[in-house]
């Protein structure tokens, strides 16, 4: 019989493990819906399900891992492998769990007119008559119907963060 140390009896061992977030959520569903714990669940299903002493419990076991891999070791001269000419087989799995996003992409520094409305939260009409009248920095570039506005970010920021410049009243 097993003997007793705290809460746990000497035939357990101890099992960390990352799992994808989905898995996890099975997991737990699952042991709500029994009214199991968790490391019950998994027991039961390793001993049901896992049987690393037969052929055929390995090869599904196997069936199960993303990637294989094998190396061979060649004549590796120590005590443990002491003539030893088997291969080596292992798994592996570059799966990314719970990654964080990745970083947004830097915006650009010169923008157009629609652009320069998003980051001013404004149409992309109010722009260019802003534009147009002097009161928001920006280059004209070309000539005629073809020309388009370009605005620097750096000016945008600067202009919408300074003192608000009163409008000159108009001459007579």
């Amino acid at each position: 019989m097993p003997r007793k140390t705290g809460l746990k009896t000497a035939a357990e061992g101890a099992l960390f493990v990352r799992l994808p977030a989905t898995a996890v959520g099975k997991l737990d569903r699952a042991a709500e819906a029994l009214g199991m714990r968790k490391k019950d669940l998994v027991a039961g299903l390793v001993s049901k399900y896992v049987d690393p002493d037969s052929r055929r419990g390995l090869s599904a076991l196997g069936a199960l891992a993303t990637h294989r891999v094998t190396v061979e070791l060649g004549n590796v001269a120590n005590a443990a492998n002491a003539g030893r000419k088997d291969p080596t087989v292992g798994a592996y799995s570059f799966q990314p769990y719970d990654s964080p996003a990745p970083p947004p992409e830097a915006p650009p520094e010169v923008l157009n007119a629609e652009q320069a409305g998003k980051l001013l939260q404004i149409g992309e009409a109010v722009v260019r008559e802003m534009a147009e009248a002097g009161k928001l920095p920006g280059r004209r570039l070309g000539f005629g119907p073809g020309a388009v506005w370009r605005f620097s970010r750096a000016a945008l920021v600067a202009w919408l963060s300074g003192p608000e410049k009163p409008e000159k009243p108009e001459k007579r």
